[in-house]
C-alpha cells in the first residue's frame, strides 16, 4: 500500500460515519466496510445467496436483500446465529476491504479504513498505521442510536456490551475525535487531524 492508512473505530452510534464524511469532503479516499457489508447484503449481493442457504428464506426481504431488522434480533440473542453470520460475511467483507486498500491512489498522504470492528476482529490491524478512535459516552451512543428509529434502548445496550469498552478503545487509539460537543468542534478536530496526518505521511526512501 503506497499511503499511510488510518483506521477509524468506534464504538455503536458514536459517529463514525460522520467523521469519515468530513474526512472524504476533504479528499481523503476512504474505505468504509460497513458500505461494503452493505453492497454484498443487498438485493443481487455477493452474499445472499450464502445467507439464505444458512438461515432460509424468512432472512430475506421482499426484494431479496437481508432481512437487517430480523437477523439483527437473531444475531444478538443467539451467539451461534451471530457466529454463522460472521463467517458468511466477514471474510468476503475483508476481502474487498484489503482490495480497495492496494487499489493504486495518485498522490496520496493517507486513506482512511472505517472498520467498526477493528479492535475486536484484529485482522485489519496489520494493514494500518495508526487507530483513530471516535469517541463520545455511552449515553449519548444509546440517545444517538435509538433517534434513528431501527433499534429501541434494550438493543442497542446489548450491541454495546458486545463490543470493545470504551476504555479499552481508547488505550489501544493513536489518536482521538471527541464527539461529545458540536458539529464544529468535530470539524475542527478533523482538519487539526488531517494536517498533521499529511505531515506524517511517510515519503519513500530512494534506492
Amino acid at each position: 500500500m503506497s499511503c499511510t492508512v488510518i483506521g477509524l473505530t468506534g464504538g455503536i452510534a458514536s459517529g463514525k460515519s460522520l467523521v469519515s464524511d468530513l474526512f472524504a469532503k476533504l479528499g481523503v479516499p476512504i474505505v468504509d466496510t460497513d458500505k461494503i457489508a452493505h453492497t454484498l447484503t443487498q438485493t443481487g449481493g455477493l452474499a445472499i445467496p450464502a445467507i439464505r442457504a444458512e438461515f432460509g428464506p424468512d432472512s430475506l426481504d421482499a426484494q431479496g436483500a437481508l432481512n437487517r431488522s430480523r437477523m439483527r434480533e437473531l444475531v444478538f440473542n443467539d451467539i451461534t446465529a451471530k457466529t454463522r453470520l460472521e463467517a458468511i460475511l466477514h471474510p468476503a467483507i475483508f476481502q474487498l476491504a484489503i482490495q480497495q486498500l492496494a487499489a493504486p491512489l495518485p498522490e496520496c498522504a493517507y486513506q482512511i479504513l472505517v472498520v467498526p470492528l477493528l479492535l475486536e476482529s484484529g485482522n485489519y490491524l496489520s494493514f494500518i498505521d495508526r487507530i483513530l478512535v471516535v469517541d463520545c459516552s455511552e449515553a449519548q451512543q444509546i440517545q444517538r442510536a435509538i433517534s434513528r428509529g431501527q433499534l429501541d434502548e434494550k438493543m442497542v445496550k446489548k450491541i454495546i456490551a458486545q463490543q470493545t469498552s470504551q476504555a479499552q478503545r481508547l488505550a489501544m487509539a493513536d489518536d482521538v475525535i471527541d464527539n461529545h460537543n458540536d458539529i464544529h468542534a468535530l470539524h475542527t478536530q478533523v482538519l487539526s487531524l488531517h494536517q498533521h496526518y499529511q505531515r506524517l505521511h511517510r515519503i519513500p526512501t530512494l534506492q
